[in-house]
């Protein structure tokens, strides 16, 4: 960024402005994995029905889906990303442990109606995702506007996936250490585990937002890379491009495969694996962990168009074959998920930072309407992934027949559907739209000082 706060130009970034930025994600990444990993497992667990889980969850996506339109507006109308930001992430903060916390309505009233449950934890998601929203929305719009190096757009995009596994393995250890530390046995058991988990979550996330503010100055669009005054571009300059839909679809298949996933993860390796209730932990720690690892190296490279729709297809590719094998398993084969949790890794760092990459070649240097572009995609992206959670949790079940399913045959659960079936449709269809795409192709420069150095 220039030292006057305008937009920066066709200079790649140093190692400083990347790290300052890729940490100001983590509250919301460490809020949303404890968010998709754990709220129908702990809305059920506290006696809800699993349509109910789902309404919550579906609530929850809807709020955030409508915020992330109204915010994409004001913020390409008014900037001031950082305030956005701050305020965002306030209201995530108050209102998480809520989430994953005791029925407040249920206090107020006295009573415990499963009608009022529902409610009370939907209210607070719906409150908490406005917040969620609003802050991510600032976040990603800030690429566009720090730098209009396309490498450094897409250096940004892998060290926020970056830490976006270290949120999430940080969560992952800290329920690890809850979930052994803290054994359930009632209910107001496991609304202590979870408020636990929620309340460390928080602490750590904030940590990173004070982090973020401090070291990230706020983008100014001042002048564009011709000396023109930049002004505001109308939906319609969008909704002409071919390019938008492409990657609009592109960005809606990823969500939903890693998001899909994750929410039925833990239901699918108790349920139909039926591993060791730490598992729920260490299964998705150990595909984190090789998240971070293919996030951390993918920053290394000098991106072109044609190299991000390569990489996405590769990692659409890993997760056709993960998602077939994890859809026919049988439970006496269980040890092989440790073998794909390390493929998912990587699939899913492939197609989350090329995903999101995609979005800045989308904008280029049209600055003045990227927060819409995001706040728009991210709509159909809560949206799609709200109705298709909640159409998947409808139909959740534990019954006896799952139960006594004969371990050397695959018993077809809603699980198997939502971790395995779904991600790899999902990821077919991304990698067929990825193909006819037509990206920029210039030789574009790597960063100015590697990360690894």
């Amino acid at each position: 960024m220039d030292d006057d706060g305008g937009v920066a130009g066709k200079e790649a970034l140093g190692k400083g402005s990347v790290l300052f930025y890729g940490v100001g994600h983590v509250l919301n990444d460490i809020t949303a994995a404890c968010w998709f990993t754990y709220l129908l497992v702990f809305i059920t667990d506290i006696g809800l029905s699993p349509r109910n889980a789902a309404t919550v969850m579906l609530s929850g996506q809807i709020a955030d889906g409508f915020t992330t339109i109204f915010a994409g507006e004001l913020i390409d109308r008014f900037g001031h990303f950082k305030v956005w930001h701050g305020a965002g992430s306030i209201l995530v903060a108050v209102s998480f442990s809520s989430v994953f916390g005791s029925c407040i309505p249920c206090i107020i009233f006295g009573n415990v109606s499963p009608s009022l449950q529902t409610i009370g934890y939907s209210f607070f998601a719906a409150v908490f995702n406005v917040g969620w929203a609003a802050t991510q929305v600032s976040h990603m719009s800030m690429v566009n506007c720090i730098t209009l190096n396309s490498t450094s757009r897409v250096v940004l995009a892998s060290c926020r996936n970056a830490f976006s596994m270290v949120a999430n393995l940080s969560l992952y250890a800290i329920a690890f250490v809850v979930f052994h530390i803290h054994p359930s046995r009632t209910t107001s058991d496991v609304e202590n585990q979870y408020r636990w988990i929620a309340y460390s979550s928080i602490f750590v996330g904030c940590c990173f937002v004070v982090i973020f503010h401090i070291g990230t100055k706020e983008p100014r669009l001042k002048e564009d890379s011709r000396g023109h005054n930049y002004q505001k571009i109308s939906w319609t300059y969008w909704f002409k491009k071919v390019l938008y839909y492409q990657v609009a679809l592109v960005y809606v298949f990823t969500r939903l495969i890693t998001n899909v996933s994750q929410s039925f993860l833990a239901f699918y390796v108790i349920n139909d694996l039926r591993m060791a209730q730490s598992s729920k932990a260490l299964i998705p720690a150990m595909i984190y962990i090789c998240s971070f690892i293919i996030s951390v190296l993918l920053q290394e490279l000098a991106w072109t168009g044609q190299r991000l729709k390569v990489f996405f297809s590769v990692g659409g590719v890993l997760w056709v074959l993960c998602g077939l094998t994890i859809f026919f398993m049988p439970s006496n084969m269980k040890n092989i998920m440790y073998i794909l949790s390390f493929v998912i890794g990587i699939a899913n760092a492939l197609i989350s930072v090329t995903g999101v990459s995609m979005q800045s070649y989308l904008v280029g240097e049209d600055v003045k309407g990227c927060a819409f572009v995001y706040g728009s995609l991210s709509f159909l992206d809560k949206m799609s992934c709200g109705f298709a959670l909640w159409a998947l949790e409808s139909y959740q079940s534990t019954s006896a027949a799952l139960k006594n399913c004969n371990p050397t045959s695959s018993c077809f659960s809603v699980s198997r559907y939502g971790f395995g079936l779904v991600p790899a449709v999902c990821a077919l269809a991304g990698v067929v739209v990825t193909c006819t795409m037509k990206l920029e192709k210039p030789r574009l420069r790597p960063l100015k000082v590697p990360l690894l150095e």
